[in-house]
């Protein structure tokens, strides 16, 4: 495929590298920093621009990756779509369901695939967990318990992601998405959302450091889940509750510890069941697992792992929780 950057930071430079690394070929990369545009184009041997705009009007690119900042994914997605191209929104798709809601619009008008970047179901554990339960191997969810979280860095604060207008949001709607749609996953839509969210440490007001949130399946089953930039060491756990047995994924590889898959089946007396870890050992192959999937969609022409309806349904379960926090009280998930 001939593909396109919009977004030069670390994952935009990550999008690009694996693009090329799977054989396709990085035509332009877009950057509001020269400097950073220039460093990836190099590497890619692709050209550059600071400019978006001139990128999803060419008639040279297949796909657009859109890696920006949270304020420009909706305006450049959509342009991109509007053009032709299919595309890899990053998450989260837009600053809310609003935005969402957009870009899904655009695709469906444009006979365009609409690709959001969830590469956690990418992750060899997570894949492999939920091959499980499809295959019935804990029964039936009924509830998932989550855990995800940072200690940012210094100068966090100055990030664009401190800047509500940019970013729309805090740690929910950084990687609280991820979580979302992993929980969506698992156990189905989701039907009510209670949340709270708080400034513990980082001087971001009115951006949450950490958030916190209880979800109603319209199965009936409950997930809850913490995110921070508080975690102070780096950790991720993804418990799936079934009613015979359940599933344990701890860490990410890298910083976040190596990748661990457990699954334990409940005894028929009850008794503490034993439990199997598999590990994951190397470097984190999410985002290249990703991008192949995405490929194969566009040949086969058909929708993509995480597609844009995934993204919309994430992004409204994250306005209900940031409705329930500023609220108090439950709040419906709106659906289409």
């Amino acid at each position: 495929m001939r593909v396109a950057v919009i977004g030069c930071g670390l994952i935009g430079t990550r999008r690009a590298k694996v693009a090329v690394d799977s054989g396709d070929e990085v035509v332009v990369v877009a950057d509001i920093s020269a400097d950073r545009a220039q460093a990836v184009a190099e590497a890619t041997r692709s050209k550059w621009t600071v400019s978006w705009p001139e990128i999803v009007s060419r008639d040279d690119i297949d796909v657009v990756v859109v890696s920006t900042s949270n304020d420009l994914l909706a305006e450049a997605s959509i342009a991109a779509l509007e053009s032709g191209k299919h595309v890899l929104c990053e998450k989260p798709l837009g600053r809310n369901a609003a935005e969402a809601t957009a870009i899904v619009a655009a695709a469906q008008a444009a006979g365009r695939l609409l690709k959001v970047g969830f590469n956690h179901r990418h992750h060899p554990a997570i894949a492999a967990a939920r091959e499980l339960v499809g295959e019935g191997a804990i029964g039936d969810v009924f509830a998932i318990r989550a855990l995800y979280g940072h200690g940012g860095r210094a100068g966090y604060e100055r990030e664009w992601r401190a800047n509500p207008a940019r970013s729309g949001g805090g740690e929910l709607l950084d990687q609280g998405v991820h979580i979302v749609d992993l929980a969506r996953w698992f156990i189905g839509e989701i039907a009510q959302a209670q949340g709270y969210v708080g400034t513990y440490h980082w001087p971001i007001q009115p951006v949450e450091d950490n958030a916190f949130a209880l979800l109603r399946a319209s199965s009936g089953g409950i997930v809850s889940f913490h995110t921070s930039w508080t975690q102070w060491k780096n950790a991720f756990r993804f418990e799936v509750l079934g009613t015979g047995g359940y599933l344990r994924i701890d860490g990410l590889g890298g910083s976040y510890g190596t990748e661990r898959l457990t699954l334990a089946k409940r005894n028929e007396d009850s008794s503490p069941p034993v439990e199997e870890t598999t590990s994951f050992e190397g470097p984190d192959q999410s985002w290249r697992s990703e991008w192949q999937e995405f490929s194969t969609a566009i040949g086969q022409n058909r929708q993509p792992l995480g597609n844009g309806d995934d993204g919309l349904a994430a992004a409204r379960i994250l306005d209900a929780i940031y409705e329930s926090a500023a609220s108090g009280n439950a709040v419906e998930v709106a659906h289409a």
